[in-house]
């Protein structure tokens, strides 16, 4: 088959899949790998030192390096925008694409299909794979190459029409596909907001974060504490985070997301998830994105959350987590407590405190004014 009627086929079968954005480019050296390569150098990654093992970097280099004889990229877009809402009080916030089934399984079932699909119309068994955002790639220059959206100030590809409430995944093929879509010009022009509305000032400048300073990367791949100074600006946010693409002129209208990706339960109560066993983890974070987290990380976040509530209504349940909760967790359940004003309970407990982590961060509490 011509590599145009190949593309026909693939446009053709992504859109029956349900995919909102499809594009496609022939395999070649990543552009912006150079970019990717500074930030790495300029230590903007922090504790993700899986992002400069050498495979990964081979494979960011050139896709050649996950499947030989790929020839071709299909890039495809699923949006998971809703109506903007405003949890409860006593609610954390979970970032958008998160509150649904996990897209990493919808988006490689869909792209699997889509293999097989173009498997079937071909009349032979193409060698492929799926890849999502696990893979060593560099999936927004991949995106914005197909034509998929440009990339914004704040990193994330924007889809004119669609906003950027997208996640992206990838079919390398090992078939010539004619290209399909063109790079978009980038369309922020004067706006900053993104930059601006940042909580925790993570953008080094446009087009550049430093995700040691980013909520997301604080609350997901930060395995150990939170930096004291960050922890006041994070407000109820556990899981990720959507302030820069929230104020983005381009999701105004963004509500219309894949229904398999839709929110599928309520705003989770705080002072519930501070109680959560570890067989009522698993279940909470079952088939969702959360399972990116392990639960002491979830409970470290759910203690800062509620530190910045402000209810007194959660020291009751900090001080049992301070008690019984691994040292990552009580450190966190301390900065609360100092928060909430508990500071006598501090200095009992600092008298028997043994683990030096949460003893410093006892003293740090109680040295400083309101627990800050």
């Amino acid at each position: 088959m011509e590599p145009e009627s190949v593309s026909r086929e693939i446009v053709r079968a992504a859109r029956e899949l349900g995919f909102h954005r499809v594009g496609v480019a022939p395999v070649a050296p990543a552009e912006r790998h150079a970019v990717f390569e500074a930030w790495l150098a300029a230590g903007h990654a922090g504790t993700m030192s899986y992002l400069g093992a050498p495979a990964a970097r081979d494979a960011r280099r050139d896709v050649r390096a996950l499947l030989p004889e790929a020839r071709s990229v299909v890039s495809v877009a699923l949006s998971y925008a809703a109506p903007a809402d405003e949890p409860p009080r006593g609610a954390g916030v979970i970032a958008r694409y998160a509150r649904g089934a996990d897209y990493h399984m919808i988006l490689k079932d869909k792209l699997g299909r889509l293999a097989s699909r173009l498997s079937a119309k071909l009349g032979i068994e193409i060698a492929s794979r799926a890849c999502v955002d696990t893979a060593h790639l560099l999936e927004r220059d991949l995106a914005e190459r197909a034509g998929l959206g440009f990339a914004g100030k704040n990193t994330m590809i924007i889809a004119p029409g669609l906003g950027s409430y997208l996640v992206l995944g990838e079919l390398l093929v090992a078939v010539a596909a004619a290209p399909v879509g063109e790079p978009e010009r980038k369309r922020c022009g004067d706006c900053r907001l993104c930059l601006d509305v940042c909580p925790t000032g993570a953008f080094v400048s446009a087009h550049a974060l430093d995700a040691r300073r980013c909520i997301s990367y604080l609350t997901i791949e930060h395995a150990g504490p939170i930096p004291r100074e960050l922890r006041p600006k994070m407000g109820r946010m556990i899981f990720g985070c959507d302030v820069c693409q929230e104020v983005c002129p381009f999701n105004a209208a963004a509500r219309d997301g894949a229904p398999e990706l839709a929110a599928s339960r309520a705003p989770p109560d705080l002072v519930g998830l501070l109680g959560l066993g570890a067989a009522q983890f698993r279940r909470f974070v079952r088939r969702t994105a959360l399972r990116r987290i392990h639960r002491a990380q979830l409970l470290r976040n759910v203690c800062v959350a509620l530190g910045n509530v402000g209810d007194g209504a959660a020291i009751a349940p900090l001080r049992q987590a301070f008690l019984v909760e691994a040292p990552l967790v009580r450190v966190h359940a301390a900065w609360a407590l100092g928060r909430l004003g508990d500071r006598a309970f501090l200095a009992e407990r600092r008298a028997l405190e043994r683990d030096p982590e949460v003893a410093h961060e006892i003293d740090l509490t109680l040295a400083a004014d309101g627990g800050l």
